[in-house]
């Protein structure tokens, strides 16, 4: 796969008056430019086009020759190689993609003129223009037709193992390739077509696991749209948790930016991304005491706790280290704006004492709403976020020791959940939201715009 100039990635949400509404995770806008690359390697440098044509044997060529030239026939006329392919790509609004195909056709046979046996090779430039239409969609699956094909021959260049060459002869071999050859081209770019179909729909349709926690089902939407300035393809992705329960997500109409110099631009919703992270985000409830060894302002947590339990409450003033159990709650929800993404997550705070009979007593059952800043990366086709802290909302949902105001705690418990919870989080989403392989496009200079 050549390495090409540049991939863009965008990242959006809500409406964006959008010229053509779909109802999906993820859209893709193709450049010509990337569509040409795509069908080039496809068709050319991986020699498909030259495997069709292999062998190809073209019907005998027959002259009776007249009044002043030897009758001539021309037999076992085949294809030996495909010189100096071309390929170029015209997006075609409305109807598809315009593929033109130029080359060199080195021909082979026998000829006879007269009584005169000879070797004859032929080369003849052709240019192949096919018009392709996808149709007939279903279940994440298009079927690709030929509307027209048109083969024209150009220049052609004939000789004869023994260098005689006739006027007949040329002639001859001019009208028949004329009558037969684009007969016979155009079925094969036919068929190189539908397989290049076959090869493309399988990097849009795959199901990729997300570390052991899921997978996302990337699947085609719709039938692809062309505009003179791009290809559309709509994509469904479906994120499946391990046994198999599907998270929902839904989806806004929205509109791509213009490609500008770009390859490709790939949109995803937020609601999509919001789904995945539901996926990624599965951290156990976490238990631990509240000691220097594992939260470095534990004893300022600890002093600040205590003064805010009433007097009287003997049991929880003793010397014995408070636990913590943090819980995550609810699903996280990715807001995007302007150059902005922010992950809203909540968590509850258990801080608790055991008593000696081994009964829990419940010094704060807090909920802590985090504003979670989100830096956005692309490493080895996967989108990685990395979170940091940028707001903390704390509200007391009940205590049994009286404690009824707790905003003198929380730079307390920010700091505690920068410093135990927000690495586990990260580490979670180190994993990455794997992106689809957009017929075969490398994520290559990505830029990232939200």
């Amino acid at each position: 796969m050549k390495m090409w100039k540049l991939f863009g990635i965008i990242f959006f949400c809500g409406l964006l008056s959008p010229s053509r509404e779909v109802l999906s995770g993820l859209s893709c806008a193709v450049s010509p430019r990337a569509m040409q690359n795509v069908l080039s390697d496809a068709i050319l440098q991986n020699g498909l086009l030259q495997q069709h044509l292999q062998g190809l044997v073209l019907p005998n060529i027959m002259g009776d020759g007249g009044l002043l030239s030897s009758p001539t026939s021309i037999t076992g006329l085949h294809l030996v190689k495909v010189r100096l392919p071309r390929l170029s790509v015209v997006l075609l609004p409305g109807i598809g993609v315009q593929l033109t195909v130029t080359a060199k056709l080195e021909l082979s046979g026998n000829c006879l003129v007269g009584l005169l046996s000879d070797l004859i090779d032929i080369l003849v430039d052709v240019n192949i223009t096919a018009n392709i239409k996808c149709t007939n969609f279903e279940s994440g699956t298009v079927q690709v037709i030929i509307e027209d094909c048109l083969c024209i021959l150009g220049a052609i260049k004939i000789k004869l193992l023994s260098g005689l060459l006739s006027l007949s002869v040329n002639d001859i071999v001019l009208n028949k390739l004329t009558a037969t050859l684009p007969g016979l081209l155009c079925p094969v770019v036919d068929i190189v077509i539908n397989l290049v179909n076959i090869q493309l729909m399988g990097t849009l349709n795959a199901v990729i696991p997300v570390g052991t926690a899921g997978t996302i089902h990337y699947q085609l939407a719709s039938l692809p749209f062309t505009s003179g300035l791009f290809l559309g393809l709509d994509l469904d992705g479906a994120v499946q948790q391990v046994g198999g329960s599907i998270i929902p997500h839904d989806s806004s109409p929205s509109a791509l930016p213009p490609l500008l110099d770009k390859l490709l631009v790939l949109g995803l919703r937020q609601s999509f991304l919001t789904a995945v992270l539901s996926l990624l985000l599965q951290i156990p409830p976490q238990t631990f005491p509240c000691t220097p060894e594992a939260f470095s302002g534990a004893s300022h947590l600890q002093e600040a706790i205590t003064a805010l339990v009433p007097s009287g409450c003997s049991v929880c003033r003793g010397s014995s280290a408070l636990s913590i159990r943090i819980t995550l709650a609810g699903k996280p929800l990715i807001l995007l704006e302007e150059n902005k993404a922010t992950v809203r997550l909540s968590v509850m705070i258990q801080v608790f004492v055991k008593r000696l009979d081994g009964s829990i007593l419940n010094l704060l059952l807090l909920k802590a709403d985090l504003g979670l800043n989100a830096r956005v990366s692309i490493a080895g086709g996967r989108l990685v976020l990395g979170l940091s802290l940028g707001s903390t909302s704390l509200s007391l949902e009940s205590s049994d020791v009286g404690i009824s105001n707790v905003s003198s705690l929380k730079p307390h418990f920010s700091g505690l959940l920068v410093e135990t919870f927000l690495p586990l989080i990260n580490a979670a989403l180190s994993i990455g939201i794997p992106l689809p392989n957009v017929l075969g496009i490398p994520l290559l200079k990505v830029e990232i715009q939200i």
